[in-house]
């Protein structure tokens, strides 16, 4: 009989074997959950942490089954994940450092789970130091993490690490098929999202959206507008467009949720608030603006496989008779190097470069070497 734990895990053999052996052994007190978005890390984290809830508990089914509700009801279980692009420190303090000196209220374990630790500023991981280094025996931390060259090395080195890989292209369209995620989208639209998610399935699910497909379809013009040297309608501000819409949408969200919560008894300024809508809507603004460009390096990617006579590995699978249209005359050799310079301008906008300037001086250099 397969457990939570076994269905979280199924495609990631590595870590279902060192998670099965740790709930078999006892639970460590610290565990580090790394590998890229999408590969499953929060659904495997819920799942272990309501084993490890259900072990002493009075009643373990119960326990285990309101564990893995999202969210969960079960006070043992702290879930921390960012409302903007960092953790607040007295959250950290508050809900993870100073609550875990508390006894359990129902079983024999705690749980604390902090999604996305990398997003602490080292005020917080330095605060969370004490608490990896002597947690009462009934706290058990997991720290999710999909940049883990961003934690401090003394707080990496006192976890465990469970590593966790990319998801074969072949699993995310199997799942988009199968939880119809993907309706109304062409079989080849949903093999070219699997392919271009680099394992992501929350990416993959982006893919197939409204704003996925408008952002493909963006990405693409921009690449076609520089093939063919018709750059003076700047088609590049639409990729700023849509990822300033995209940030907006997420910042009145995140206004609105701190705002519940601090209705609900939650401490918060009206400042607080406001920082913490900016903070998310910056983020998801970042995040789209960096999908459009790789898609952008993609659709290159794909140009310099098509000239090189490769189709079989091309990505965007439901766009093969415009790819071959435009590699029918190509060097592949442009398209390879107009991918490196997309990559390039993606770590240069992280350097707080104009992001206008930055994709009109790149476009304008692929239109230049085409």
């Amino acid at each position: 009989m397969t457990t939570a734990l076994d269905d979280a895990t199924e495609h990631q053999g590595r870590a279902r074997v060192a998670l099965n052996a740790a709930i078999e052994a006892g639970p460590s007190h610290a565990y580090l959950f790394r590998g890229p978005r999408g590969s499953g890390k929060r659904v495997a984290a819920r799942a272990f942490a309501a084993e490890i809830v259900a072990a002493g508990a009075p009643d373990p089914d119960d326990a285990r089954r309101r564990a893995l509700l999202d969210p969960s009801p079960h006070p043992d279980l702290v879930w921390l994940a960012p409302r903007g692009a960092q953790h607040l420190v007295d959250e950290v303090r508050e809900r993870v450092i100073r609550a875990s000196a508390y006894r359990p209220f129902e079983g024999e374990h705690r749980v604390f789970v902090i999604d996305a630790a990398e997003a602490m500023r080292d005020e917080s991981q330095n605060a969370l130091l004490k608490t990896l280094e002597e947690p009462p025996p009934f706290v058990h931390l997991i720290l999710l993490s999909s940049e883990p060259e961003g934690l401090l090395e003394t707080i990496a080195s006192r976890c465990q690490p469970v590593d966790f890989a990319p998801l074969p292209a072949e699993v995310l369209e199997a799942q988009l098929a199968a939880t119809g995620e993907a309706a109304g989208a062409s079989p080849e639209e949903i093999a070219a999202a699997a392919r271009l998610a680099a394992g992501d399935l929350g990416r993959a699910r982006l893919l197939l959206s409204p704003v996925g497909r408008q952002l493909r379809t963006e990405a693409e013009a921009c690449v076609a507008a520089a093939l063919a040297d018709e750059l003076s309608g700047a088609p590049w501000q639409r990729l700023l467009a849509r990822a300033t819409a995209a940030g907006e949408d997420a910042e009145g969200a995140a206004r609105e949720a701190l705002e519940e919560e601090s209705q609900a008894g939650i401490k918060r300024t009206v400042k607080d608030i406001a920082d913490g809508a900016k903070r998310a809507g910056r983020r998801r603004r970042t995040e789209i603006l960096d999908l459009g460009l790789e898609l952008t390096a993609l659709w290159l990617r794909d140009l310099a496989a098509l000239a090189a006579g490769a189709e079989e590995v091309v990505f965007a699978r439901d766009r093969l008779d415009v790819l071959r249209a435009q590699a029918a005359k190509l060097d592949p050799s442009w398209a390879r190097a107009g991918a490196a310079a997309v990559q390039d301008t993606r770590r240069g906008l992280d350097l707080n470069v104009s992001e206008e300037l930055a994709l009109e001086a790149l476009f304008y250099r692929l239109a230049r070497t085409a």
